[in-house]
């Protein structure tokens, strides 16, 4: 039996439920009696996506993008907020800690920069293409020190706190539920530049399902929208409901992938 899973944007454990809630909604809504599964940090969300048996979960688009065989694209959330155009993009934010006297990207040169993952599309492959032109026209390195492995923004923003860091990225979206179910968290760190959009995470299915199962998921997830008990939901996750993207708007994040870029040691 396929499951569901929605870790990428819980947040913590209230949004979690919150995810879970609006996923039950869904498939009661799709008539499809799949268990909603947690899978908390620091588990790690590379081993959930290799998983065959996923109905619907949301993954970062870089891996869905190169993995083969390509999951099967079922949604992708659109977030409520106005800087997003009603569209489902997001982008990657460098922050820093409050309390430094950092106010650009460019004054945080000379430090530490972190990351979460190497693979990771928003806290890794964005953060080094977006410092490649800066790499590239001079001949010192940016950063003294690049300290990886921190996961997610909730470690990255840990890091800049305690001072491990000096500049990091945050998945956008991510970052904006942070300040809406923790804004004290939140308000640890400060935002001084941001990437471009792209693709946000899509929800996909690596199961095998039938043409009737994907067709009443995707009407499913398309009810989102319009559907007013779900109304203070949808507030709570910033969602507006879900778009059906293109796979090909997807490959752009392999293309990006792909490209000479140097890496965190070399930054």
């Amino acid at each position: 039996m396929p499951i569901a899973n929605a870790r990428m944007y819980s947040v913590n454990p209230v949004a979690r439920e919150d995810w879970k809630a609006l996923f039950h909604w869904i498939l009661d809504r799709a008539n499809l009696e799949w268990s909603v599964i947690d899978y908390d940090a620091p588990a790690p969300l590379a081993a959930l996506w290799q998983r065959t048996d996923l109905g619907a979960a949301m993954m970062c688009g870089l891996p869905f993008a190169q993995r083969s065989p390509q999951p099967q694209l079922i949604a992708a959330p659109i977030p409520s907020l106005a800087h997003y155009g009603g569209r489902p993009v997001y982008f990657t934010e460098f922050a820093v800690a409050a309390k430094s006297a950092h106010r650009t990207l460019e004054d945080t040169f000379g430090g530490r920069i972190g990351y979460t993952l190497d693979d990771s599309m928003s806290g890794g492959v964005a953060v080094r293409h977006h410092l490649a032109p800066y790499r590239a026209a001079g001949k010192e390195k940016l950063y003294r020190d690049a300290i990886g492995g921190l996961v997610n923004a909730r470690g990255v923003i840990a890091a800049l706190d305690a001072g491990t860091i000096d500049v990091g990225p945050l998945d956008s979206y991510y970052h904006d539920l942070l300040r809406a179910y923790e804004p004290e968290l939140a308000s640890k760190v400060r935002v001084v530049a941001s990437t471009k959009f792209t693709p946000i995470p899509p929800v996909v299915s690596t199961a095998s399902l039938n043409g009737d199962v994907l067709s009443r998921l995707r009407m499913a997830f398309g009810a989102v929208e319009s559907a007013t008990e779900l109304a203070p939901l949808k507030a709570r996750l910033l969602l507006s409901g879900f778009a059906f993207p293109d796979v090909t708007d997807y490959q752009a994040l392999s293309r990006i992938a792909g490209h000479s870029m140097p890496a965190f040691g070399q930054l």
